[in-house]
């Protein structure tokens, strides 16, 4: 296939839109020319994703640090599949660049169903244990020849030391705005908490945009791009980002993880919400608004665990 000059600028969404689909799937893909190509109602930031007609899904990378998830995602998502509890994304065909579009890119299987929202579910605690069953299903998945945690999982999975310098530039630019002592507390914390276990499946991003919702309960699980085989800790942060009260300690009884693996969760979800809140704090207040709601919530989390 011959690669044409890229047609991405800035952040690399502007030179994505569905006449780029179009084209691509026309010049790779006659067959599926005539199917229409639609947005979807929620897309992401790593890669932009369109309907194609009613069955199936094109999803692009918006820059080179998230290509790699292309062909990881295609070699192990089948193997995944058979072994979760709710379905994962249907590989269909692999891309190549063209059309301008320097990346390779993906067609998947529609799969139904809507971002998990809580007035889209019915109840939260059942939501919480269907989560923590799906994370230990791809913790029992056999890791020995799994994609080690690295660059294209963009570290999660590995230490979070990577990260240390991110946080405390974080911690010094929100000094005198949140409680910086309690927070590197919870850090250093993360920090001694090293991983010693055998390296597992992690999904790397359990977030309620990459879970579906279906007649009210979890119908499945996409967007595996940061995905790989390490420390399953960054599994956990969604007990602070969409759980709360009940339903986030039917999570933790459920997931069954043990007391470092949470003090590594509590980094992960730390350094995540420093760095957003440091971004927006000025700017966005709504936003920056529930990346302080989550740091509270780990912060208080660690006073009561840690």
């Amino acid at each position: 296939m011959h690669r044409m000059a890229s047609t991405l600028s800035g952040d690399g969404r502007a030179g994505i839109d569905a006449a780029l689909v179009r084209r691509l799937i026309a010049a790779q893909f006659p067959q599926w020319s005539d199917l229409p190509v639609t947005p979807v109602e929620v897309d992401g930031w790593d890669n932009r994703t369109y309907r194609l007609g009613e069955d199936m899904t094109v999803r692009l990378p918006t820059a080179a640090g998230y290509a790699p998830a292309v062909a990881k995602e295609n070699r192990w998502l089948p193997v995944l599949a058979p072994r979760l509890p709710v379905p994962v994304p249907p590989i269909v065909a692999r891309g190549a660049p063209g059309e301008g579009y320097p990346f390779d890119w993906s067609i998947r299987r529609w799969l139904e169903g809507e971002v998990a929202r809580p007035e889209r579910i019915d109840d939260m605690r059942d939501f919480a244990v269907s989560v923590a069953e799906f994370i230990l299903a791809l913790q029992r998945v056999d890791a020995s020849d799994g994609p080690a945690a690295g660059a294209h999982s963009f570290y999660r999975g590995a230490p979070l030391a990577h990260y240390d310098d991110d946080t405390r530039r974080a911690l010094s630019a929100l000094a005198g705005r949140v409680d910086v002592d309690r927070a590197a507390a919870v850090w250093a914390a993360a920090l001694r908490a090293s991983w010693r276990g055998r390296p597992v499946w992690f999904h790397g991003d359990i977030a309620a945009n990459n879970l579906l919702i279906r007649d009210g309960g979890l119908a499945a699980v996409i967007d595996f791009g940061t995905s790989g085989v390490g420390d399953p800790a960054c599994d956990l942060v969604i007990s602070w980002t969409m759980l709360s009260g009940e339903s986030r300690d039917v999570f933790r009884r459920t997931v069954r993880q043990d007391e470092p693996t949470w003090a590594r969760a509590r980094g992960w979800a730390l350094w995540k919400a420093l760095i957003m809140l440091a971004q927006h704090i000025d700017t966005a207040p709504d936003e920056a608004a529930a990346h302080r709601h989550v740091l509270d919530q780990v912060l208080d989390d660690h006073d009561r665990f840690g």
